[in-house]
């Protein structure tokens, strides 16, 4: 009986290259044994059956999964969603129908992949209809070389995919992008900055943050109380010298207005500036 057919499961912790040596090791069913699964599952809702029909093309979901790598996404990704897939497609599958799990299992499993790149790749933002899916998904493979495509190759390209030709333009520019990590992996030195160092805004710390409404409270509050405590003569001075907002006063100016030398409008000034800073201080 098919049913009693042995499976080794592939085991669910180690490397990536453990689970595909394991999967390469369950054995191929038959035409017969897997039709006999089918229909015990069909029939009878026999989860064992499904599973060993699952675990019987998982091998298929790798060679799959493989032919995505370009796409920079990890391997072991592609390969769960596109397991995903696989298990769809068992449950859809009618062995009635004179076709293979194999050649059936091929769409489900590529489609879920297909949705998890597009969903992940940062950049497939434009392929967002049927026909820009089906740019990014065979615009590498139309490709006769790497060099970038001439006029003639992107009006072919375009006409037989039915897409803008400066929508085959722009997708070729972003295939060529690189995908960069933005924090340096565990095997990174530690001097390598990763872009996270400098990309980062400084100003959104927590502590930025704070100093900087302090310092917005020091500017409203403080300096309006510090000026207020000076005699009328010195706010006047620290005024016209350092707030106004035209050209400020110097100090021969205020001092033929106030009819004493430039040296004693520089003590005012000093005297006054450090009486505001001590008051400043205390606010901080």
């Amino acid at each position: 009986m098919s049913q009693t057919l042995s499976f080794p499961v592939p085991s669910a912790v180690g490397s990536l290259d453990q689970y595909i040596q394991s999967v390469n090791r369950i054995p191929l069913l038959t035409e017969k044994e897997e039709s006999d699964l089918a229909h015990s599952f069909r029939e009878n809702d026999d989860l064992e059956a499904a599973r060993k029909l699952v675990l019987s093309h998982l091998r298929l979901v790798v060679a799959i999964a493989r032919g995505y790598l370009g796409y920079g996404l990890p391997h072991s990704d592609l390969i769960q969603e596109g397991n995903v897939g696989l298990m769809k497609a068992v449950k859809r599958f009618d062995p009635d129908r004179g076709v293979r799990l194999v050649s059936f299992a091929i769409h489900w499993i590529k489609a879920e992949i297909h949705e998890y790149i597009v969903k992940n790749w940062r950049l497939v933002k434009i392929a967002t209809t049927k026909a820009q899916r089906k740019l990014f998904f065979n615009l590498r493979s139309m490709k006769n070389s790497s060099n970038a495509l001439q006029g003639e190759e992107v009006l072919a390209v375009a006409q037989q995919l039915g897409v803008k030709p400066e929508e085959v333009r722009e997708m070729e520019t972003r295939l060529a992008g690189q995908e960069v990590a933005l924090e340096a992996g565990p095997e990174d030195e530690e001097e390598r900055f990763a872009p996270i160092a400098y990309l980062a805004d400084p100003d959104a710390e927590p502590s930025e943050v704070l100093a900087q409404r302090q310092a917005a409270r020091l500017k409203d509050v403080g300096l309006h109380e510090a000026l207020a405590n000076l005699d009328d003569r010195s706010r006047a001075i620290v005024q016209r010298r350092w707030l106004t907002e035209g050209d400020a006063a110097t100090l021969h100016e205020l001092a033929a207005e106030y009819g004493v030398s430039a040296e004693r409008i520089r003590q005012i000034e000093a005297k006054a500036m450090q009486k505001m800073r001590t008051q400043l201080a205390a606010l901080a």
